[in-house]
């Protein structure tokens, strides 16, 4: 009986990693499943990348600000920030898609059967996902030496925290669609009316009006885009890159709430993420 305690106490050692290690593993293997499959290393990247050029080069003339502005920007160095947080919604798209394709290969009702709790295979999933993102992100943020950017080593490491963030927060926004999803053809119809449009109107392609601006659709359109919580995942990326900024030729958030936002954002994905995977599914053998 003397034993009985120390045994017990042992046991809840042992057993207490357990969620952290299997969401450590499932992490992993989203790690290895994306670097297996090439075509979506490409996709996710080469894409992004292929719009920053063609619309960079063919928006240019059009699209240029005045020197008394922001330093005369170009269009590609307006749409640097908004590709950055294109690369995140896609790969969230990418990653979150294998959830479909788990539950038809068997390996998630595997998952949800172990005696794990959900959050432990949630949290594996979206981990996985985000630094695949943030490691996609930080290869096209390469490209900013090619563009006039003001970025010292403080901005770097917050720009790295802002991309490891708002791709949690897109990475458990795509969980949540992709859970409920039975098709990759339905996830992909939710992606082109929800995701996709709550990209172009972030501030990513084209600016978010001044607030000052007296046209009726301007303002209706500049507090629809401040709404979206991913127009401050843009906006802190262009702060971090590019530094002061004149909110009289566009709006742009200040940094601080572009993390408040950003964070409060993940927050309630990831927890709106737990709770749907409580929830029942048709492939769910549980």
């Amino acid at each position: 009986m003397s034993d009985s305690p120390a045994a017990t106490t042992n046991s809840a050692s042992v057993a207490s990693p357990r969620p952290l290690l299997a969401a450590a593993m499932l992490c992993w293997r989203e790690i290895v499943r994306f670097f297996r499959q090439r075509n979506r290393v490409i996709g996710a990247i080469g894409q992004p990348v292929l719009f920053w050029l063609l619309f960079g080069a063919g928006f240019d003339r059009a699209f240029r600000f005045s020197e008394s502005d922001v330093g005369g920007q170009s269009f590609l160095e307006f749409y640097f920030p908004g590709t950055m947080a294109l690369i995140l919604l896609f790969t969230a798209i990418f990653a979150t898609i294998s959830i479909i394709e788990d539950r038809r290969e068997g390996f998630l009702q595997s998952v949800l059967v172990a005696p794990i709790p959900r959050w432990s295979m949630v949290l594996g999933k979206i981990l996985g996902g985000t630094l695949i993102a943030l490691f996609q992100g930080l290869i096209f943020l390469l490209l900013a030496l090619t563009i006039n950017v003001h970025l010292d080593f403080v901005s770097l490491i917050q720009l790295v925290g802002l991309l490891f963030v708002a791709g949690l927060a897109l990475t458990s926004l795509g969980f949540v669609i992709a859970w409920r999803m039975e098709s990759t053809q339905g996830f992909h119809a939710i992606m082109s009316v929800l995701l996709m449009p709550m990209w172009l109107l972030s501030g990513a392609f084209f600016p978010v009006p001044p607030a000052a601006d007296v046209n009726v659709v301007q303002s209706v359109m500049h507090w629809g885009m401040r709404l979206n919580p991913m127009t401050y995942c843009v906006g802190g990326i262009r702060r971090l890159l590019y530094g002061q900024l004149d909110d009289k030729v566009f709006y742009t958030p200040g940094l601080a709430i572009c993390w408040l936002v950003t964070i409060v954002f993940a927050i309630l994905m990831f927890a709106a993420a737990c709770k749907t995977s409580a929830r029942r599914t048709t492939g769910d053998l549980l």
